[in-house]
């Protein structure tokens, strides 16, 4: 059997219980050696054998985990972050279908995640914004010309921006022509919840020379919306004394 597993965004004790039982269970490991907290390693068997994908092709990662699992091997392919988002597992995924290989996969903490609890930042505030949009610009690899920042930018939701920490020239002049004005709020959090965070407030409109001032140049979550300012939203109906749900009648 083969598991993909999500590592978290750094921090080793971010893994979830899943994943870290997996590791230590596990008879291979491919681990995304240029981004996961070499730490989770720790859990691995003194026997377990362990490969950095960093210096592997796609097809030699493939050829470790298929032969491994042919022989009855259990293998964690140990993505950074939650694998669903910009993990590249589906070609993966395909390749063991074809194989007639079993699979599962154990979620991770995604480094929009990571960031808002460093934080303490809620994406969702009644009146200011209920939506999430999880993106990033478009650098080797094509984004869809319907996706674009622009277009995503018009909603004024919360944004999280991935891999375009070395554009923000360019990001904050595509949000400012989406529709959010440059003293909208932003973040910068560089490796979320790792040891060397850090973290920077500022506007759509200073997201380039906060990021250069700072040394910031790659592995950082840009986020964008008013509900980082914490202010001027509503209160959630969820603990609201007059609001009845099906665990508590409404009290006057």
């Amino acid at each position: 059997m083969i598991y993909f597993v999500g590592a978290g965004c750094g921090a080793a004790d971010l893994i979830t219980v899943r994943g870290m039982n997996l590791l230590k269970s596990a008879d291979v490991i491919v681990y995304a050696g240029s981004l996961v907290n070499p730490q989770l390693l720790d859990y691995a068997s003194e026997d377990c054998q362990i490969y950095n994908s960093a210096t592997m092709t796609l097809d030699e990662v493939m050829d470790v985990m298929v032969k491994a699992a042919k022989e009855g091997k259990k293998v964690v392919r140990l993505h950074t972050g939650e694998p669903s988002i910009y993990g590249a597992v589906q070609e993966q995924m395909h390749v063991l279908d074809e194989k007639g290989l079993s699979y599962e996969s154990c979620p991770g903490v995604s480094a929009c995640f990571g960031a808002a609890a460093s934080l303490n930042l809620e994406y969702t505030l009644p009146e200011i914004s209920q939506s999430l949009i999880i993106t990033r610009m478009e650098g080797k690899t094509p984004v869809p010309k319907k996706e674009s920042i622009e277009s995503f930018a018009a909603h004024g939701a919360s944004m999280a921006i991935y891999l375009s920490s070395g554009m923000m020239d360019e990001l904050s002049k595509r949000l400012i022509d989406g529709g959010y004005s440059s003293d909208t709020p932003a973040a910068i959090v560089y490796k979320a919840s790792w040891p060397d965070e850090k973290k920077f407030i500022c506007t759509v409109g200073t997201l380039a020379e906060t990021a250069d001032s700072n040394g910031i140049k790659n592995l950082a979550v840009v986020l964008v919306g008013d509900v980082i300012s914490k202010s001027g939203y509503a209160l959630s109906k969820l603990y609201s004394a007059d609001f009845e749900t099906g665990f508590r009648k409404a009290r006057s």
